[in-house]
């Protein structure tokens, strides 16, 4: 009869050991997981980003904007499981770009952020916030039209710093709390400027007009003055034309190229100085296609008789004439139709003028009424006497 065998449980010693093991494995598991949690939670923070040494600029100027309470990683990092753990592998590919020193500067966004990363925060068919003055930006009606957030509020915080080349590797100890603030000073670099909204417009040919985007008229107290269309605004310009530009630049038909600079930063790599276009008020006024429409049309001074007395006038104050004339149709007056030379040719005495005049002029001593049909003839015979 065969021996029945029976199972006898594990010697105490040896169940001991088992849960000892099962117990230190847990344990590590657990300490394995809190530290990886901790380790993704303190990499998603703001504060962490500044432990890198290039992205200090992009920091300090994100502390002192108006979005400093929104963690970098709301913006940068799109929602749900998947954009999170690719932007964690992302970090290990700068991690190593880092430690070789191989990233590129200044450091640009790989993609723009996407509108769903600023509607966490803003709804744009509830907002009622607009900016402060007259300004109208119907913000739903934008978002129909398909118009990124980033397409107008890029700078609001980073003050475009990368665009702006201020973020040199050699630069990077400079970088602190005062900086950025300096940085994120001028509203240029964190607002919409109006030009994207104007070239916005036209390329969607939606209209330019001031009231398409003002409650008001904008009209300075200094252009509310009854003499300053007739009298001061020449003036005024002739200190400060750029400021005219500021506005003027809107109204014109054609761009002003000859108030045009090349960025700072290109004119000093290039030549190691800065500097600004100088043009005056009358020549801005003949390319300005707005100014123009008053320059080109004959003032009521201008009228019977006025021909007979305009030299007197032109002795006086030559500069007030050539706002809207020049001497020679040349430079920024080429469009004119009447300007000194037209009536009043430069002298040709000594000189061989014939060789160039469009009309053969072999064998004549003396002007005729033919030479008349161009030239004026009191100036003529004032020397030419018949």
């Amino acid at each position: 009869m065969k021996e029945e065998h029976k199972e006898l449980p594990a010697p105490a010693r040896s169940r001991y050991k088992l849960f000892k093991i099962m117990t230190i494995s847990l344990f590590f598991i657990i300490l394995f997981f809190s530290i990886g949690a901790v380790g993704v939670e303190t990499t998603s923070s703001s504060s962490f980003c500044k432990t890198c040494h290039e992205m200090k600029p992009e920091y300090y100027t994100w502390k002192v904007s108006t979005h400093n309470e929104v963690d970098c990683a709301n913006c940068h990092i799109g929602s749900g499981v998947k954009n999170y753990a690719k932007a964690k592998a992302n970090g290990l590919v700068q991690l190593y770009e880092k430690t070789t020193n191989t990233y590129t500067a200044p450091i640009q966004m790989p993609k723009e952020i996407p509108n769903s990363a600023c509607e966490k925060c803003h709804n744009m068919d509830t907002r009622q916030v607009t900016p402060s003055g007259d300004l109208i930006i119907p913000h739903d009606k934008h978002l129909n039209k398909d118009i990124k957030c980033v397409q107008c509020h890029s700078g609001v915080a980073h003050g475009k710093v990368s665009e702006r080349n201020v973020t040199f590797k050699s630069d990077y100890d400079k970088w602190d709390t005062t900086l950025g603030k300096s940085m994120m000073k001028n509203i240029k670099f964190r607002s919409p400027k109006m030009e994207d909204c104007i070239e916005c417009h036209e390329a969607r040919d939606v209209s330019t007009e001031c009231k398409t985007c003002h409650t008001s008229t904008m009209l300075p107290k200094s252009h509310k003055q009854t003499s300053f269309k007739t009298e001061n605004h020449g003036k005024l310009a002739e200190k400060d034309v750029r400021k005219c530009n500021s506005c003027h630049q809107f109204m014109s038909e054609e761009e002003i190229k000859d108030l045009q600079d090349l960025p700072a930063s290109q004119q000093f790599l290039s030549t190691g100085t800065v500097q600004h276009k100088s043009v005056t008020a009358q020549e801005y006024a003949k390319e300005n296609t707005f100014c123009k429409k008053c320059h080109t049309t004959r003032p009521k001074s201008h009228g019977k008789g006025f021909i007979t007395i305009h030299g007197q006038i032109a002795n006086q104050n030559k500069e007030k004439c050539l706002t809207c004339h020049d001497y020679q149709k040349t430079g920024f007056n080429k469009t004119s139709n009447v300007t000194c030379n037209s009536c009043h040719p430069p002298s040709h005495e000594g000189k061989n003028f014939r060789e160039g005049h469009p009309i053969d002029l072999s064998g004549v001593k003396k002007p005729s009424d033919r030479c008349y049909t161009c030239h004026y003839k009191p100036k003529c015979t004032s020397c030419h006497k018949q």
